[in-house]
């Protein structure tokens, strides 16, 4: 693949993970935007569809996902990163799911900050951010590797 046209595609798809971000309060349904937006130590917690917010969460996280899948493939073109991400990215929705919606069901009684970093993992692609510079770091060490 040209660099430019990969260049443009990585852009692309950034630009799609922004506008996902963007329109969240038309796309998502999640009561605890405005409330981590707001002074939400001194507010109860908002009432919330469990089933709803489950759902969305999982859709939210289903598209950024997608979104950060096709950004590996672009960038490496490798399907053997491609299969790992899937795999990475399934085991932490699975294990950070059960752990926020655990935090929700005790009215985050050991406090805010806990649920609101599992959140953030959760409703933005910060995966995305870890895995590219980790891809990167390991294909350098290979390449170096095989000079030797």
């Amino acid at each position: 693949m040209n660099r430019a046209v990969k260049y443009i595609l990585v852009f692309l798809l950034f630009t799609m993970l922004v506008l996902v971000r963007a329109f969240q309060k038309h796309l998502f349904y999640d009561p605890f935007i405005h409330y981590f937006a707001s002074d939400f130590l001194a507010k109860p917690i908002p009432e919330y569809n469990t089933f709803k917010l489950f759902a969305s969460l999982f859709m939210r996280y289903l598209v950024n996902t997608l979104i950060s899948l096709a950004i590996i493939y672009v960038i490496f073109r490798k399907k053997g990163l491609v299969k790992f991400s899937i795999k990475f990215f399934t085991a932490a929705f699975i294990f950070l799911g059960i752990f926020y919606f655990i935090l929700l069901q005790m009215e985050m009684l050991d406090g805010y900050l806990l649920t609101f970093y599992i959140r953030r993992f959760l409703v933005h692609p910060i995966f995305v951010l870890i895995l590219v510079p980790a891809f990167y770091y390991q294909q350098k060490l290979v390449r170096q590797s095989k000079k030797m």
